[in-house]
């Protein structure tokens, strides 16, 4: 929900790839298209939530599944993929706050971007953790969602 409010927030259009997790997305963000028409341009998202994050003062220290990683890593892509990792409240409870005035979430989402990183093809680590760098300057605000939509992205793929 913290990256669905962001987009909408952003003014950008936002849903789910598909009902089955096969290719490892969870969000598809794009400029709305005019009726009947294709957004573009458009990212593709993974999000993780972490309650107990690690790292240091320059970055988060997340341990990716080797498959999710995979599934974010190198250019063989047409959109741009992206991690967004969401750090929250230990207790849900606390995630969110509402009155008359405002809704707050709580804490903030970080990007992070891996099209310069070779998948992992190593067999014997399937189904282990990779432990990925997401910069805390690379906070996740309605600046920063459009900057994602950015060329420069797009044309780090092979696939354009």
């Amino acid at each position: 929900m913290f990256v669905e409010a962001l987009a909408v927030a952003a003014n950008l259009d936002i849903q789910k790839p598909g009902r089955r997790d096969r290719i490892g997305l969870d969000w598809t963000i794009n400029y709305p298209g005019r009726g009947g028409t294709i957004g573009f341009p458009a990212i593709n998202a993974q999000v993780k939530s972490w309650s107990k994050p690690k790292g240091n003062d320059a970055e988060f220290r997340y341990p990716l599944e080797i498959k999710n990683f995979n599934m974010l890593a190198g250019p063989a892509y047409q959109i741009p993929r992206f991690l967004f990792l969401v750090v929250v409240p230990t207790d849900p409870s606390d995630w969110i706050d509402v009155d008359k005035t405002r809704l707050l979430l709580r804490h903030a989402a970080y990007w992070a971007c891996f099209h310069g990183d070779e998948p992992i093809l190593d067999e014997d680590r399937q189904g282990s953790t990779h432990t990925v760098p997401v910069p805390r300057a690379n906070l996740l605000s309605v600046e920063s969602l459009h900057g994602l939509f950015a060329p420069s992205f797009r044309n780090m793929l092979v696939a354009k």
